[in-house]
């Protein structure tokens, strides 16, 4: 098969729907190794599938970060939680990386300190396996298990950051997401509960048993969701404050260890 040109890429995907059509060929061709593979990826594109499964990878904080199809795709506003984990501790020894997904968040803050024993959790099996991939040039491990139940004991009071990018859209609101969210990632990657905190909830009752002193929580929620989440980061004994990226509309609670 002859190599496929840009400008027959971009047709394909802009009668598909696709937004930013240039961009995504540009993507596309670059990654396909060969011309069948590039058609290939076009197709999967073009029926909807999202890109960053299509091409295998996501960009992400200076990544590239290794995404398999069923896998959730990081957000590019969680870039924003990974660098209020830096501000936080660039010696921290200790980093988890709770509701893992790819282990986006814990390959970034791994890349990015010095060393830290890196460790990552979630419950679905195919993102456990996903995330083995991308944190393994860290020397990080992967568990797989419902949040703290996941983790090794011996992580009992020593965490400096815990980031857990939880699931947070309203059970009634997972709906109303883009066709490549709903349809192609996993729902309990998604679906928060009922008002969306349902995980959050979980994650700050039992954080403090698990960070260091002044270690801290790290969670990203919605704006209108803030007041109900303070609420349980201080039911859990955390000191909390609130970190907003107008740009990215990203909101970030911090829940430090007394």
């Amino acid at each position: 098969m002859p190599p496929l040109s840009r400008s027959h890429v971009v047709r394909a995907l802009r009668s598909a729907g696709c937004v930013f059509a240039e961009d995504e060929a540009e993507l596309i061709l670059s990654t396909a190794r060969t011309p069948d593979e590039a058609a290939a990826m076009v197709d999967r594109r073009a029926a909807g599938l999202p890109l960053e499964h299509v091409l295998g990878w996501a960009g992400f904080h200076g990544l590239r970060v290794t995404v398999e199809p069923g896998v959730f795709v990081p957000r590019r506003r969680t870039e924003f939680l990974v660098d209020q984990a830096l501000a936080l501790g660039r010696n921290a020894s200790l980093v988890v990386d709770l509701c893992c997904g790819s282990g986006a968040v814990g390959a970034a803050l791994a890349a990015a300190l010095d060393g830290p024993e890196l460790h990552a959790a979630d419950i679905d099996p195919a993102a456990v396996r996903c995330a083995r991939r991308n944190v393994a040039a860290y020397g990080g491990r992967v568990h797989e298990g419902d949040l703290f139940a996941a983790l090794p004991d011996g992580l009992r009071g020593r965490v400096g950051i815990l980031a857990a990018n939880v699931p947070y859209v309203p059970t009634d609101e997972v709906a109303l997401l883009p066709a490549e969210a709903r349809d192609h990632e996993p729902l309990r990657a998604l679906d928060g509960g009922a008002d969306g905190l349902d995980v959050l909830r979980r994650v700050a009752a039992g954080a403090p048993r698990w960070l260091a002193p002044g270690g801290s929580l790290l969670v990203e929620t919605s704006e209108r969701q803030v007041p109900a989440a303070v609420e349980a980061f201080t039911r859990g004994g955390l000191d909390v404050r609130l970190v907003v990226s107008v740009e990215l509309w990203a909101h970030v609670l911090i829940g430090t260890r007394r």
